[in-house]
């Protein structure tokens, strides 16, 4: 698969104020590194310190102070007690089938007439589609219920309205202008909305509908917190911030998975995809959501949720084979599309001018654009959109590098578009064939505005320095609880000074750099850094004096023959 192009990166380092990681460290009378990073992530008091590492499901918020919950319960409450059919409307992607398959299970031990949709990527395309609402209003249903989407659509929304079908929307995206009129409208990013966390996911969204409902009638917080496994999936794999309410679901929803998570769905899929050592958040991005994903990519996303709600194993295992299938096939596309899309920029005179990556195929698999987009940003490091031909559309798919803003870009191109939305960091887009060079010539124009330099150069965020003699268990064994890594949260980075080879310091593959370092001579540490071969030269020693360089890494563990060790993952070496 693609490596990113050797590149020189840009080293900042976190902000900490000292007075309070001293005051922190003499309370908690542990390392001083530690007490920074605690510093860093918002932890000043013990108080804190025990909150952050002994998560409580006690400390979720009320799901009622989310602006227009009361009417969202209330009007469920009136469509079981009317025996009215209930559509649960979710997107394609990891979110938006967890978060159906999450509520769809939640309203299904106790209501029968239930049922889930999940639109075509192809036929309908993103969000809430005209055949979706059309479908609910020619067979009787009265209530959808729509997750991960639903924010933006205003007029399907109007036209359920005008056929008697209401609509309760869970979505966590930035409203637009103009809020859809629905019954209830669940979205803590709504400027009217005072939800304490504003950073959910849309299945966490579904969770909360989920609480609100148990709470208001009796059921059990358990059978609420048993759907922690479907949360924590969709809170991996849509990029959320792992803080808050979000470290909560994450922590518990890790903990299910790794104590032998009851549902058959998720059991199968990790049995097919071999593994059988204990889930990380890391994990769940790079293994469990790709397969999941790849049921909308390569076919109908609604294979997910089937696969997600099956309660027996032969259904289970059949659907999880079936994901498994579609996710290699996703692959070997994935690898086309990435080198076509690399010789066309090869190819391209104006590349080296450029602030952004723009490339257009027509043949290009619609499901697979937004992985190759991701692709080329890495390897070019710029604002990147992938376009193909859909359905007489050109539709793309948009990355973002670090501290840029892609859709607020989109937003100033934004007359040009047919149709926008998602993230900081994501988006997707829709636009006429006559619009895409105006659109190009646009979205350069306006990233090259503002854009600030440093931007477009990759950056290894450094949190501490840490000497090489402290890296040991006593000082793992609570970094770890630190744990779940994620966005806002993320593993650590140290930085060692003036390291050399410690004698077994080599290349391997003729890609990657194994290490052996020392700082004193005495305390050897022992890391790997993928793709950093092209350092073996300068830092592998040759003689009796080696060159000194400094060592960006995480301590992560390395577990091998029924041993773990701690080892240091390399980001970066600067050459002293």
């Amino acid at each position: 698969m693609l490596a990113a192009q050797a590149q020189t990166k840009r080293w900042t380092f976190r902000s900490t104020d000292e007075e309070t990681v001293i005051a922190l460290q003499q309370q908690l009378r542990i390392h001083p590194v530690l007490c920074r990073l605690m510093v860093q992530r918002g932890i000043y008091t013990l108080e804190q310190a025990k909150a952050f590492f002994r998560p409580s499901l006690d400390d979720l918020h009320d799901p009622f102070l989310m602006k227009d919950m009361m009417q969202a319960v209330e009007r469920i409450e009136r469509a079981i007690r009317d025996s009215e059919k209930i559509l649960i409307y979710g997107d394609y992607d990891v979110d938006g089938t967890t978060a159906v398959a999450l509520t769809y299970t939640f309203f299904k031990d106790f209501y029968e007439r239930l049922e889930f949709y999940i639109p075509d990527r192809y036929a309908e395309g993103y969000g809430v589609s005209l055949q979706g609402v059309d479908y609910a209003i020619a067979n009787g249903f009265k209530l959808i219920i729509a997750l991960d989407c639903g924010i933006k659509s205003v007029d399907k929304v109007a036209h359920a309205n005008a056929h008697g079908v209401d609509f309760i929307i869970c979505d966590h995206h930035l409203p637009g202008t103009e809020l859809p009129q629905a019954v209830a409208v669940l979205d803590p990013k709504r400027a009217d909305c005072e939800y304490p966390y504003k950073e959910l996911s849309g299945c966490g969204i579904g969770f909360k509908l989920a609480q609100a409902f148990a709470k208001r009638n009796g059921i059990p917080d358990e059978v609420v917190y048993n759907l922690l496994d479907l949360a924590v999936i969709s809170i991996a794999s849509d990029i959320v911030p792992i803080t808050g309410e979000n470290r909560i679901l994450s922590h518990f929803g890790l903990e299910l998975i790794n104590k032998g998570t009851k549902r058959m769905g998720i059991a199968s899929l990790l049995k097919h995809a071999g593994i059988d050592k204990e889930m990380t958040i890391t994990d769940l991005v790079f293994i469990i959501g790709p397969r999941i994903n790849a049921a909308g990519r390569m076919g109908h996303a609604k294979a997910a949720v089937e696969l997600l709600i099956s309660t027996t194993g032969d259904l289970s295992d059949f659907g999880a084979e079936e994901l498994q299938n579609r996710n290699a096939n996703r692959k070997e596309v994935d690898k086309e599309m990435t080198s076509e899309a690399l010789q066309i920029m090869l190819e391209d005179p104006m590349l080296p001018n450029r602030t952004t990556t723009v490339v257009m195929q027509e043949h290009w698999h619609k499901g697979v654009i937004g992985i190759v987009a991701s692709r080329l940003m890495e390897h070019y490091y710029r604002p990147t959109i992938v376009f193909t031909l859909a359905n007489g559309k050109i539709t793309g798919s948009a990355r973002s590098v670090r501290d840029f803003d892609v859709h607020e870009a989109l937003l100033q191109c934004s007359d040009l578009l047919e149709q926008f939305g998602g993230h900081k960091y994501a988006a997707g887009l829709s636009l006429l064939p006559e619009n895409l060079p105006a659109f190009r010539q646009r979205f350069e124009e306006v990233v090259s505005s503002t854009i600030h330099p440093d931007m477009l150069i990759p950056e290894v965020s450094i949190d501490a320095e840490l000497d090489l003699r402290d890296v040991n268990d006593k000082f793992y064994n609570i970094l770890k609880q630190f744990a779940p890594f994620g966005p806002e949260n993320m593993r650590p980075v140290f930085l060692s000074k003036a390291v050399y080879d410690g004698g077994g310091t080599r290349v391997v593959k003729e890609l990657h750099l194994k290490l052996q370092v020392t700082q004193d001579g005495k305390h050897l540490a022992k890391g790997i850094g993928f793709n950093m071969g092209h350092f073996g030269e300068q830092v592998v020693r040759k003689g009796s004096t080696p060159r000194k360089f400094d060592l960006c890494y995480c301590l992560e563990p390395n577990e091998w023959q029924g041993q773990v060790t701690i080892e240091l993952s390399a980001k970066d070496i600067r050459l002293i």
